[in-house]
């Protein structure tokens, strides 16, 4: 999950940015007909089943027949129109960050082996190249500078031909004897990334105003001297709202150095460690720039792929180049947020345009994934937290979080932040001060990935939690059942987290299972049982938001008069199967899920959007300005994640499907039902909308004859019903709302831009307004924006899981094994079972690894150094995750109503504090660094 805006400037699709025609066409349309062989046929996908229930993926025969077409699979031969030559590109990088770069040296390559053009700092800034500013400065080092980090590309090497450009590589790879090293220099350093405070006093209970509060009142930031960040030490209690927030964390700090009798005061530190995403596609682009029609055409790998495209076309459009045309074209992908906001695109984007209008592929081995891919921020914490010995509440909770985000910013605030906000896990604090603090290193770029941060700070809570139970000597499920937050609680922030909380439920159930009761005995007779191993059993519970204060989901849904439904999605498919839960969100009120899929979908011509401004920081005034703009929107579209498809994309798909079902389908049916003397069979009867039931793909409403869809299709098309809409929403922690008039009906919405289209026997003048790309694009009235104050509370969605672990330790070597896990988790509505069983599986084994096996040094000896792989760096296999014993259990609804939660970052950290806490149950210690190796376990059986 990613939590900036990446969308700040306005991107009007099809029209110009910074002077360049832009336009995103999909990758499969592309490419799909020259990769697949005459052999290889497709079968019809029969993915849905007769229960209305999908029977598999809708992708999955595609996907296993070789119709799933990665960026990373596509060659210049391939696509429409390219020049059938195929160039090939690599980054040259120091690999060290204590010497001036004085430049380089390719006499290793010998005359053969030259490259075709190379690429440094001086060219791009001779040829007026405006590197995209999130990712500046110095893309390429320029000499007689002191690297900004271990790795920093220093050129872009280019060949014209595969076989050159491989000896070449080979000869480069593993040997920096082609960087000429200066004079040793002191490392580069550079203020904080980002620094915060999170500080809240609730009042007597939690429903009584907060004395201080993010929500209510400000979020804190510090002064920034020397590196560091200088709370103010004089606060002044009547000054401003820093000042303010100081007095009480001041406060705070003194009540924790002298606590009142009766408290308990916990006090420890944690370690996490940098991780590899390890996803299936390394980074990759392949691009050609047509010099002729000044036209770049470009191949890319990237979860957000209107970034990528408004930032290159600003990129190159100053230059000497003067690009005039860029074609983009995504590519499936996965990354677990690693290709979110990363700044390989640009580096494969300038080696197109410097190809000389041969085509040019930039694309990492593993070697160099591990050497600059984006990595897990690694945590330095210290948790405080006074508990009441006489009734086990917790009293205030104080943490500092240092966290390394390697040598770019990326996005290393939101991380931060987002890691503090998420310190609470579950539970209700009274009180609390949370900083944290994102420092610039000389290790790789650290920026979204899995967890985002509150995987590091909420497995280091479970710990916390667990091992004051301990010291209290009270069950560790009872000390989470006194502190967990119920609904209508608020959270570290002062905000109310959305709906109902499900935590005592799973808290029930877990304190309820016969491991977990039994634990104790079950520890005596195992380790008696096997007296090489030790036995332990542990469980955690955690809650993670989802979504990042600034979302904007698009779809379109439309049907034919013969039954045919399309979907168009903004979403890219990563791997989460969100193609096949979109398409079954449309049959909530279509009855029938869409047999027709389109995601990535980037031209939206119908909308006309634009936008401008920060969805984050947004005065009132500016909002007030743009919003006499029906066309303008807080955003324009957000970056696939791992977590925004199941609740933010289903409301775009919904809402879409909601226009339709309430305009097209609802209308079509009362007429049916109406037929007849008297208003036919409904005459007897009382029609209402709310009481429509869809039962088999047939519409039946308090009696009436089920009518099937494609009858109903058939009427709405007849009588120019509404039979298209396309949609676009906005999400600041809530959604925008406006009233929109639909065939004269007016509604209020929770979207911000609405087209609409009508049936094949619309009259005239009807068919007339729908000027917009075949839409009547609808001006939206009353417009409301959530407020940007709402961004202080940081989160208010949440998906809730637990996991209990069973585990052995080895007396000898110190090994873990996992033997068995089981978890509970609580999604709301589930779109698809086996896709969320999927999630879980695949998350609990991503989080075993980070709590046991992953890890890498940060700086010298890492993978910066270009020389580290799979062969160094483990990762978890089947044997490792308990794959055939492993259960779990998905909570259902409360109703039918209830919205889908976002789970896929949330299902891998309660595993990890769980594992932690059945090690200090086998083994006696506790392990707080992070993974919990066999060195580390010995070391805390010794100390």
């Amino acid at each position: 999950m990613s939590n900036r805006d990446i969308s700040r400037r306005s991107f009007l699709q099809g029209g110009l940015i910074a002077g360049v025609s832009v336009t995103l066409t999909p990758l499969s349309s592309q490419a799909l007909a020259a990769l697949m062989e005459n052999s290889v046929t497709v079968p019809s996908e029969q993915w849905l089943g007769n229960n209305g229930k999908a029977r598999m993926r809708n992708d999955s025969l595609s996907k296993v027949c070789g119709s799933k077409v990665f960026a990373r699979d596509i060659r210049a031969k391939d696509m429409p129109g390219w020049p059938q030559q195929q160039g090939h590109a690599m980054l040259l990088k120091t690999i060290r960050a204590d010497r001036i770069y004085d430049g380089f040296d390719l006499s290793l390559l010998g005359a053969e082996l030259q490259p075709d053009r190379i690429v440094t700092a001086e060219d791009l800034d001779k040829d007026g190249i405006v590197f995209p500013e999130d990712h500046a400065p110095d893309p390429l080092l320029p000499t007689g500078k002191v690297p900004m980090f271990i790795g920093h590309p220093v050129a872009i090497l280019i060949w014209n031909d595969f076989e050159r450009f491989r000896q070449a590589k080979n000869t480069l790879k593993f040997n920096d004897k082609a960087i000429r090293y200066g004079a040793e220099a002191p490392f580069y350093t550079r203020d904080p990334y980002g620094s915060f405070r999170y500080v809240r006093v609730g009042g007597a209970t939690s429903a009584d105003e907060d004395e201080f509060a993010s929500l209510k009142d400000s979020i804190l930031f510090p002064m920034i001297r020397e590196r560091r960040p200088v709370w103010n030490a004089q606060p002044n209690l009547h000054g401003n709202l820093t000042e303010r927030g100081l007095f009480y964390a001041d406060r705070m700090k003194q009540q924790l150095e002298t606590p009142p009798e009766g408290w308990m005061v916990f006090d420890e530190r944690y370690k996490t460690p940098s991780i590899e995403p390890a996803a299936m596609e390394p980074d990759n682009g392949n691009g050609w720039y047509d010099p002729a029609t000044k036209t770049l055409h470009f191949v890319v790998a990237t979860q957000c792929p209107l970034e990528a495209a408004t930032e290159t076309a600003k990129m190159i459009a100053p230059s000497r180049f003067g690009l005039s045309t860029l074609n983009m074209h995504p590519g499936y992908t996965v990354g677990y947020g690693s290709k979110d906001h990363n700044i390989f695109v640009y580096y494969a984007a300038l080696a197109a345009l410097y190809g000389g209008g041969v085509p040019v592929r930039l694309a990492n081995d593993r070697y160099e994934q591990f050497q600059s891919g984006i990595k897990r921020h690694p945590f330095d914490i210290r948790y405080q937290l006074a508990v009441d010995k006489q009734d086990h509440t917790f009293k205030i909770f104080r943490a500092d979080m240092s966290i390394d985000g390697g040598g770019r910013i990326n996005y290393s605030p939101s991380v931060a932040a987002v890691g503090a906000t998420a310190a609470q896990s579950i539970y209700y604090m009274p009180q609390n001060d949370l900083q944290v603090t994102a420092y610039h290193s000389r290790g790789v770029e650290a920026g979204s990935m899995r967890g985002y941060g509150t995987l590091q700070s909420m497995a280091a809570t479970e710990m916390m939690v667990d091992e004051i139970a301990d010291r209290l000597g009270i069950d560790a499920i009872d000390l989470r059942k006194k502190n967990a937050l119920l609904s209508g609680m608020k959270n570290t922030q002062g905000a109310v987290p959305a709906g109902a909380l499900r935590l005592h439920e799973i808290l029930e159930k877990a304190a309820d299972n016969e491991l977990w009761k039994n634990r104790h005995a079950l520890k005596k007779q195992e380790d008696a049982k096997d007296p090489d191993n030790w036995y332990g059993i542990g469980f955690a519970i955690c809650q993670k938001d989802f979504g990042t204060g600034s979302e904007a989901p698009m779809a379109s849904v439309e049907f034919t008069a013969d039954g045919h439904i399309t979907l168009r999605h903004i979403g890219i498919e990563i791997g989460t199967g969100m193609s096949t839960s979109q398409a079954l969100v449309v049959a909530d009120f279509l009855g029938n899920p869409a047999s027709e899929v389109k995601t990535g979908e980037t031209e939206w011509k119908e909308l006309q959007l634009t936008s401008s401004g920060n969805p984050y920081i947004m005065s009132q005034a500016e909002q007030d300005t743009v919003l006499r703009n029906p066309r303008w929107v807080g955003k324009i579209a957000s970056a696939s994640s791992a977590t925004n498809s199941a609740y933010y994309f289903s409301h775009a798909t919904r809402e879409a499907a909601r226009v339709l079902f309430n305009h097209g389908l609802w209308p079509a049916a009362v007429e049916i039902w109406r037929q007849g003397p008297f208003g036919g069979q409904a005459n007897p009867y009382v029609l209402r909308r709310e009481d429509a039931h869809w039962v088999d793909g047939k519409l039946t409403a308090n009696g009436m004859e089920p009518l099937p869809f494609a009858v109903l299709a058939k009427r709405a098309h007849e009588r120019g019903l509404v039979t298209g809409a396309t949609v676009h929403g906005f999400n600041r922690w809530s959604w925008a709302e406006a009233e929109y008039s639909i065939n004269g009906v007016r509604e209020r919405l929770p979207l911000d831009g609405l087209a609409v289209k009508y049936g094949d026997g619309a009259p005239n003048a009807i068919k007339a307004q729908m000027t917009s790309a075949g839409f009547h694009l609808l001006d939206r009235q009353n417009i409301t924006y959530p407020a940007t104050q709402l961004n202080n509370a940081a989160v208010t969605y949440y998906s809730p899981v637990a996991t209990l672990v069973e585990l052995k330790v080895n007396k000898g070597s110190g090994e873990v094994h996992v033997l068995n896990h089981h978890s509970w988790l609580e999604c709301g509505r589930v779109l698809v079972p086996e896709l969320v069983k999927g999630q879980l599986e695949g998350g609990i084994a991503m989080g075993i690894g980070h709590a046991l096996l992953e890890e890498m040094p940060l700086y010298e000896g890492g993978p910066g150094e270009g020389d580290w792989n799979f062969n160094r760096y483990r990762l978890p296999r089947a044997k490792d995750v308990a794959v055939w014993t492993q259960t779990s259990e998905i909570l259902p609804p409360l109703s039918p109503s209830d919205p889908s939660k976002g789970i896929a970052e949330v299902v891998m950290i309660p595993v990890v504090g769980a594992i932690a806490n059945a090690v200090a149950h086998a083994i006696g210690k506790r392990v707080r660094d992070l993974p919990i190796t066999p060195a580390r376990i010995k070391e805390a059986l010794n100390g």
